[in-house]
């Protein structure tokens, strides 16, 4: 595969499978983090022959889903050059090539957080690693605390929109514009096209979708009483600590996204009882079933419309 430069478009730079090929940028690039992504791409393509175009972020509790590809191949984490070791509780930690109704797919069991610690372009390093590989879109998923008195524990939520309330953002420094324009527009971050299908078949599958606003910030201490009031007027429905670093890296690189939350707790002083994450994993577990039967019916639509 050969990444071309094209400073004029806004998506990834990518051909054939094979062997990626850098190329010189003449802006004032972050050194290194295209070669990178494109070292990482190529040690995965050297474990395996499959190319898929669609990515998956699977996040707390909820990284099962990869477990069933068929013809997987498994990678740690801690063997991909230059990606981020994730260590948050209920994240493997492992990267799954495989299929899903015969469609090539990569799938994150785990993410990496600000909170533990990475840098804003550390959490989207394994987007631009997807860019690099030629992926077209990605279906990014999360636990999420309920704002919305609708969204109740076992909710799936499509995300419509997010604020960015983590006070970062991994486009911060030089451009290299072999990812992306540097003034990329935000304006559809998450793809209507594959919000309709999202909500369409998670209907048909009697889940009963909603679309929703997801808050992100910085964590790990959950949010106090008064800051999801804060939340809720500025038009919060979910809240949780992940997800936007890799959407603004995802569209950068021209990456279609779609987002979904897995409400996996109702928000501080929406319940009178503490939070824990222990909670996170124990909702997740129990609406597996649900989540992993929404990919998959989801999975061809998103392929048909990519192609």
């Amino acid at each position: 595969m050969s990444a071309k430069k094209s400073p004029k478009t806004n998506t990834p730079k990518t051909s054939s499978p094979g062997r990626i090929v850098a190329t010189n940028s003449t802006s004032s690039s972050p050194v290194g983090e295209y070669e990178r992504a494109g070292e990482a791409a190529d040690f995965i393509f050297s474990q395996t022959n499959l190319r898929p175009q669609i990515a998956l972020v699977l996040g707390s509790g909820l990284g099962a889903f990869a477990d069933e590809f068929a013809a997987a191949t498994n990678i740690r984490y801690a063997n991909i050059p230059h990606f981020p070791q994730s260590t948050a509780i209920g994240h493997a930690g492992r990267l799954a090539i495989g299929k899903v109704d015969a469609i090539p797919v990569a799938g994150m069991q785990g993410r990496v957080h600000l909170y533990e610690g990475y840098s804003a372009k550390d959490v989207a390093f394994p987007i631009r690693v997807f860019a690099r590989m030629g992926v077209k879109a990605a279906i990014l998923t999360n636990a999420a605390g309920g704002i919305k008195r609708e969204f109740v524990q076992g909710r799936l939520v499509v995300i419509r929109d997010h604020i960015n309330l983590q006070g970062v953002n991994p486009l911060t420094g030089p451009n290299d514009d072999r990812f992306g324009l540097r003034f990329h527009d935000m304006t559809s971050a998450y793809d209507r096209r594959f919000r309709e299908m999202a909500v369409g078949e998670g209907n048909r599958l009697g889940i009963g979708m909603y679309e929703g606003v997801y808050a992100a910030l910085p964590g790990p201490s959950y949010e106090t009483p008064a800051e999801i009031r804060y939340l809720r007027t500025i038009g919060a429905d979910l809240v949780g600590m992940s997800t936007v670093p890799e959407v603004i890296a995802a569209r950068h690189s021209g990456i279609r996204v779609l987002g979904i939350s897995c409400v996996t707790n109702a928000a501080a002083g929406i319940l009178d009882q503490p939070l824990n994450h222990l909670e996170v994993l124990e909702t997740a577990e129990r609406v597996k079933g649900q989540f992993i039967g929404l990919l998959k019916a989801v999975i061809p639509r998103i392929a048909e419309a990519i192609a």
